[in-house]
């Protein structure tokens, strides 16, 4: 049987890296490579009606082919309009009243506050339901998000406490804000969070013991660092070769140096150990690398 032979018009080409390929490929969904292709098209940005008619899609399937793209690092989140950013002061002070008035008036909310009940485990005084509209009435964030929210949350600090553990109405309105802030402002941006979230949390262990940190769990601060490096795209094997650089610069782990090298690969759009060993070895060579002048590591240091 013949090989295939793709025809490539010369006039106005698009170009794809390798890394990109293979993260498309390995992503196995073709409406997220379709997608990416319009993206690229446009020269990288477009608002989703453009997109809908470039493509001539529902806004559900644009959607769900997004999340693909976001999953592995291939789309940027969309910037949050400035009428749904939240401000940067505090919530407004709601009153027993206007708690009670919104339970009223919206059966949507009333239903939310149950299920919180039954995931916390307890019944939300009047301080918790000011939060929970907040979260509803103020920030503008759906019933269903704010459930994945408090179900996300509940399910950090089991993982971090142990059964039993609960999380306060405060620190699932900080994360909401952060929510916000991420743009995840309907039921499928905050899925594909929540999807990308899970994959990086199984990548921890081999994270931890790849840094010479055994099976322990990560302490909060080395938490954010790892999910940082992981969400900027670099898989372990970049992440262990950081570490390497480290220890031998500074013969112990240190993580502000470690997190500098990296920042410094991924604003330079290196993130696997092929690229990055491609850019520092020596001319004439395709791999290995030398550490070289890391006076740029000042400014992270």
């Amino acid at each position: 049987m013949p090989a295939y032979t793709l025809q490539v018009p010369t006039e106005d080409n698009l170009v794809i890296s390798g890394a990109v390929a293979r993260r498309l490929l390995s992503a196995g969904d073709g409406d997220a490579a379709l997608l990416y292709l319009a993206l690229l098209q446009r020269k990288g940005g477009a608002a989703p009606e453009e997109l809908q008619k470039d493509l001539g899609w529902p806004a559900d399937r644009l959607q769900r082919a997004e999340g693909v793209l976001l999953s592995v690092g291939l789309l940027g989140r969309p910037a949050v309009p400035a009428e749904l950013e939240p401000p940067a002061r505090e919530r407004p002070e709601y009153t027993r009243d206007d708690v009670t008035t919104i339970l009223e008036r919206d059966d949507r909310f009333a239903g939310l506050t149950a299920e919180v009940d039954k995931k916390l485990g307890k019944k939300l005084n009047t301080s918790d339901l000011q939060i929970l509209v907040g979260l509803y009435d103020y920030v503008g964030l759906p019933a269903e998000v704010i459930f994945l929210l408090v179900c996300h949350c509940a399910e950090r600090i089991t993982a971090a406490y142990g059964p039993g553990r609960r999380p306060t109405l405060r620190q699932i309105e900080k994360e909401g804000y952060r929510w916000a802030k991420l743009g995840l402002l309907d039921l499928d941006r905050a899925s594909a969070y929540l999807k990308q979230y899970a994959a990086r949390q199984g990548q921890i262990p081999r994270l931890m013991e790849l840094l010479g940190l055994g099976d322990r769990r990560p302490s909060p601060s080395e938490e954010r660092y790892l999910l940082n490096w992981l969400e900027m795209g670099f898989p372990p094997e970049t992440i262990e070769l950081a570490y390497d650089k480290t220890v031998l610069k500074c013969r112990e782990l240190k993580w502000s140096y470690l997190n500098g090298i990296l920042r410094h690969w991924h604003e330079k759009n290196l993130h696997t150990l092929q690229e990055v060993q491609s850019e520092e070895a020596p001319k004439g060579q395709t791999g290995g690398g030398q550490d070289g002048d890391l006076s740029w590591m000042k400014q992270y240091l």
